[in-house]
């Protein structure tokens, strides 16, 4: 197991130094055999709730948000790439990442205020309420329904549009997402999940599972039921009993 500093010499005087009452080869150990283990993914959130142990909300956390200083910003202006001034001036157009515009989002100091994405504004929510099921969400923006759900945070006079829409468009691409799912059995996935968003993915592969795992059990490939050690030792001793 390579762990890199931590096996150099002075990785172990730092060994040493915190954990004194530990072994350090017996503390290696452990840790490799803790990296060995298979990762277990953490599902994200849902709603407007984040999941901070989440992959998948972390990556959504990063998308850049468009928005508008209402107020000047002391000592941050290397947060706006097209100038070179150490403070960010009012009324200055950016796009920051999700997590820190919610850390500097505040109503009462307006601070900043946001605009929303194009895939949210009205002229992208008459197409999903056309026809969601023709719309590349992966294209548009990979975290549709995670990052719309955090804009809800947001005020802004269309929160209500967008969150019917949001439902609208899931429900709506729902029953095609599993349909095909259930009927693409040992074949190539990539073409339908090509334009499916992150969330969609992961439903994808959860009827896929779940198809897998019927055609094994269809096959007679699947785990077979076997009583209990109490059931087994139950019987013996009961045919004990007859046979006496």
């Amino acid at each position: 197991c390579a762990l890199g500093p931590l096996s150099s010499g002075c990785g172990r005087l730092l060994w040493r130094h915190f954990f004194p009452a530990l072994n350090y080869k017996a503390g290696v150990s452990k840790i490799c055999a803790a990296m060995a283990e298979g990762y277990c993914p953490v599902p994200p959130g849902l709603g407007r709730e984040e999941n901070l142990l989440s992959l998948e909300d972390v990556l959504m956390s990063q998308e850049k948000l468009p928005c508008r200083t209402e107020s000047s910003l002391l000592r941050l202006g290397f947060l706006d790439k097209s100038g070179d001034s150490e403070n960010i001036a009012p009324g200055s157009k950016m796009e920051l990442p999700l997590w820190l515009v919610k850390g500097l989002y505040d109503q009462k100091r307006r601070v900043l205020s946001v605009e929303l994405p194009k895939i949210y504004r009205e002229g992208w929510r008459t197409v999903f309420n056309a026809d969601a099921n023709v719309v590349d969400l992966h294209k548009l923006g990979p975290h549709y329904y995670g990052f719309g759900s955090q804009l809800l945070h947001f005020e802004s006079p269309e929160n209500a549009e967008i969150a019917k829409t949001i439902l609208q468009t899931f429900v709506g691409r729902f029953r095609r997402i599993m349909d095909s799912s259930q009927n693409a059995y040992n074949e190539d996935t990539s073409v339908l999940v090509a334009k499916l968003d992150e969330l969609e993915r992961s439903l994808f592969q959860v009827g896929q599972k779940g198809l897998n795992d019927f055609q094994c059990w269809e096959k007679g490939q699947a785990s077979q039921i076997t009583a209990s050690r109490l059931v087994q030792s139950y019987r013996k001793r009961k045919f004990t009993d007859i046979v006496g």
